[in-house]
């Protein structure tokens, strides 16, 4: 009994914000018509309508203020969770108060760029004392990151609607949120060319004959079967079969000045979509970044590159480091190609803010 008394004052210490409905406004203005008639007059019946119009204030108050008190809030989402993308959450709401029901309960995300935002908010007729109710919501986190405070809103306007009130919840717990998966603007079309790229790249890596097939544009002309070309009128491939999977080692350049901070923001979530994309196509990906490096599937699951990249910043750094397999295809994402070229990239498909520029999203 004495930790629920105690629950309860710490509940009613909480923070309150006010907002006057139009049902406040037109009630307070009636209390004020009803107060100057009485002193006018000097009715006793309207002192004592008066007396009750104040009552009835008081008690909307405190009834109010009790709805909000006791009230825990949770919330679960799922173990993987992308930036800008809506999904699925549950949202648990318990009543602590033994005694007493809470009427009228809205739950809505605060506006924030350190919150979540809900696709809508919550309403609650009615929570029973000591129960917990749940719902599903469509849940959206705005950027990547560590999100260690997520910050909700319990509102009321019980009993009578003349003052909304409402009570501000902090839950103080970590969870990561990948950079964006879905496609970037710009950035679909390039990686249908790099697809196209790693695809030339590893024909005919292998030893074991596979077939004969015409020419394609870029290709080697080492491959080149003169027989069956001059038996057929029009280039012939000789095509090997792979003896290994294809290896695609990804570099993300830390060393951003300050000044590309945006343009970092839109490598990081290209990148993302791009490992995303490759590992969905079975590619195997090797993936460094200054000092980190990350295969996959041989160390672990896509999962662990896109933690990576949710809690990655620019920082300085020292010169590039050169490519660990010669045979790889290999992307860099930096706005300094002349310096890894110099450390052994000049094979490498390197994106920078001239091939890979920031598109700004129209706001509506």
């Amino acid at each position: 009994m004495k930790r629920q008394w105690r629950q309860l004052r710490g509940f009613l210490a909480r923070r309150i914000r006010y907002r006057i409905t139009h049902g406040g406004v037109l009630f307070t203005f009636a209390i004020l018509v009803v107060a100057l008639g009485a002193v006018i007059s000097a009715n006793n019946l309207l002192f004592l309508i008066l007396a009750a119009m104040m009552a009835t204030l008081l008690v909307s108050g405190l009834v109010s203020r009790l709805c909000l008190a006791g009230l825990e809030l949770d919330f679960l989402v799922p173990e993987h969770v992308p930036a800008r993308r809506s999904v699925p959450g549950k949202l648990l709401v318990r009543n602590t108060k033994w005694p007493m029901p809470s009427f009228s309960i809205r739950v809505e995300g605060i506006r924030d760029p350190a919150s979540p935002t809900l696709k809508s908010g919550v309403y609650f007729p009615l929570i029973a004392a000591g129960t917990t109710l749940e719902e599903m919501v469509e849940v959206r986190f705005p950027a990547r990151g560590a999100y260690r405070q997520n910050s909700f809103a319990f509102s009321t306007s019980f009993p009578f609607g003349f003052l909304e009130k409402t009570a501000r919840v902090t839950l103080r717990r970590e969870m990561t949120v990948y950079p964006a998966i879905d496609p970037q603007p710009g950035f679909e079309d390039l990686l249908a060319g790099i697809t196209g790229e790693i695809e030339t790249h590893y024909r005919g890596l292998g030893k074991d004959f596979y077939r004969i097939r015409p020419y394609e544009a870029f290709e080697s002309s080492r491959h080149v079967d003169w027989k069956a070309t001059a038996h057929v009128g029009s280039l012939q491939i000789r095509e090997f079969a792979r003896e290994q999977e294809q290896t695609v080692e990804v570099f993300l350049d830390r060393g951003i000045p300050h000044q590309l901070d945006d343009w970092f923001e839109h490598a990081i979530d290209c990148c993302a979509f791009l490992v995303w994309h490759l590992s969905e196509q079975g590619a195997a990906i090797h993936f460094r970044s200054n000092g980190y490096q990350f295969r996959q599937p041989m160390d672990g699951d896509i999962y662990t590159i896109l933690k990576y990249l949710a809690r990655v910043y620019p920082q300085r750094t020292a010169a590039p480091e050169g490519p660990r397999e010669e045979s790889s295809f290999k992307i860099v994402f930096t706005p300094s190609a002349r310096a890894f070229q110099e450390a052994g990239w000049a094979d490498a498909r390197v994106l920078g803010p001239d091939t890979l520029p920031v598109i700004r999203q129209p706001t509506a």
